[in-house]
């Protein structure tokens, strides 16, 4: 069966029968599953729970990973995957490549054997759920500032300070991946939910990515053992690698946004009557809708040259920069002219385009601003560091 959906270009013919099994039984989930409730869960700013279990049988938790009962999709074929879920929501996205690219990622990277056994397995079965702790109140775009502090206790182990905020599943988490300075060095620590002065709280006066758990994570004199530490990474290579996977699921779940928004729009659009004739018969809505197809085709094929470099062991992080920030100002753009041609009704949930809207404003802000990774291909491309 043909797909359904934003092909311009034929793209389609470029995948392999795998790469189009994968996206056809995530897009069937999001329109069963996703799609009904998640305006519901936007306005109550909830997260749907009870789907997890379901992420984790489709292969969706630690997709791309190998071993450990990880699914090891290909690259391209896990794109596809992030691109369906934020076809139905930016949180739903979020929640997936959290666990997946910021939380099972360092584990599996980076970690003992012991620790791998000990949470993959269950993250990738949806029975352990993480968190990524990078960002804190004062340092986001500069994580080299970090405060959060770790100290040698006599006698062994690890005792942290600080403070981590805008953590994605922070509250409903069984254990954090902790970044914090050790003798100045960056390193990664497993903090377990439970763990004596560990305390997480929600962030709640949201109006972006409101169907996410976002929080705070505070650290206050907490004791780790010495098996807690990440053996295999120090200094930002570990953070910043990790970011690496998370950047490249956003820039394949941003087209997956922009599609959404483009064709609601072209639907209404075609069936929306006005001074006797369709919107779409209009030559301004039109130049929107033109607008719109070609900036999904110029990303649909920025992101599957990105994996097709990912598969082959090619890709730079520059590369996964200049995807993520082209992919998700073209979906916000989209977002914002679809918004504007469903006219009031851009601004119900009976729609999902306002929905994306919020939500991408977030996802631009995140994983890296736009001004930040302008800087980044910047710096690639003249050899010119300008943000030191």
């Amino acid at each position: 069966m043909a797909f359904q959906g934003v092909d311009f270009y034929g793209i389609d013919d470029l995948l392999t029968d795998e790469e189009k099994l994968v996206r056809a039984s995530v897009r069937r989930f999001v329109e069963a599953k996703i799609v009904p409730i998640i305006g519901k869960h936007y306005q109550e700013g909830s997260f749907p729970l009870e789907l997890i279990p379901e992420f984790a049988e489709l292969g969706l938790l630690g997709a791309s990973l190998t071993g450990y009962g990880c699914a090891g999709m290909g690259a391209v074929a896990y794109g596809l995957a992030t691109q369906e879920l934020e076809r139905g929501d930016s949180g739903i996205r979020s929640f997936c490549s959290v666990q997946s690219g910021l939380v099972m990622y360092p584990i599996w990277a980076f970690g003992s054997e012991a620790q791998k056994e000990r949470y993959l397995p269950g993250m990738a079965g949806g029975t352990i759920i993480g968190c990524f702790g990078l960002t804190e109140p004062d340092f986001g775009s500069n994580p080299t500032g970090m405060l959060t502090r770790a100290e040698r206790i006599s006698g062994g182990g690890y005792r942290l300070n600080g403070t981590k905020r805008w953590i994605t599943n922070a509250t409903i988490s069984d254990v954090c991946v902790v970044w914090a300075k050790l003798d100045g060095v960056v390193h990664g620590f497993l903090v377990p939910k439970g763990t004596p002065g560990l305390t997480t709280r929600k962030i709640e006066d949201k109006f972006s990515l409101r169907a996410s758990v976002t929080g705070e994570l505070i650290l206050e004199d907490c004791e780790l053992p010495e098996d807690a530490i990440l053996p295999g990474v120090k200094g930002m290579k570990g953070p910043l690698s990790c970011l690496s996977q998370a950047r490249y699921g956003i820039a394949w779940g941003a087209v997956g946004a922009a599609m959404s928004c483009y064709e609601t729009a072209l639907d209404y659009a075609g069936s929306r009557l006005q001074f006797g004739r369709p919107l779409s018969g209009f030559q301004l809505v039109q130049a929107k809708l033109v607008e719109m197809v070609s900036e999904i085709t110029k990303a649909q094929l920025l992101a599957l040259q990105m994996g097709r470099l990912k598969e082959a062991g090619k890709l730079r992080p520059a590369q996964i920069s200049l995807a993520k920030r082209n992919n998700v100002k073209i979906a916000l753009d989209i977002a914002r002219v679809a918004r504007d041609i469903l006219g009031a009704n851009g601004i119900m949930f009976e729609y999902p385009v306002g929905r994306h809207m919020m939500n991408l404003e977030s996802v631009i802000t995140y994983e890296g601003t736009h001004d930040i990774h302008t800087l980044i291909v910047g710096q690639d491309i003249t050899g010119q560091a300008a943000f030191e």
